[in-house]
């Protein structure tokens, strides 16, 4: 990994979507700190992924300064959620036929 020359400012990378050590390591050779509020236990976690951060990538902070990352959405705040079991559930038997105009079903047709 790069590391950027020692200037007081640095561009913070883009975070989400990569692994925890990943991020931390994509932090440290830029200058930065991390801290997962989410997470006390942030230094053990590896293989998780990053979905939020603060501040966004492109801003121009100071050397040392210190990332949020966050790898669970709150509540009602995005992610997937849960998706199953659909309600109402769909019909039973496949499609329905086509069904004809009401009348008597078996008439016969004046010839």
């Amino acid at each position: 990994m790069r590391t950027t020359p020692k200037t007081p400012e640095v561009r913070v990378p883009r975070l989400v979507g990569l692994m925890a050590v990943d991020a931390r390591e994509t932090a440290r050779a830029r200058g930065l700190f991390l801290n997962a509020p989410d997470r006390p236990d942030f230094h053990l976690t590896v293989v998780d992924y990053v979905v939020r951060q603060y501040p966004q990538p492109g801003t121009e902070v100071p050397r040392d300064s210190m990332v949020h990352v966050w790898f669970d959405f709150p509540p009602g705040d995005g992610g997937g959620g849960v998706r199953e079991p659909r309600v109402p559930k769909p019909p039973l038997g496949g499609l329905q036929r086509a069904l004809d105009e009401p009348g008597a079903p078996y008439a016969a047709t004046p010839v």
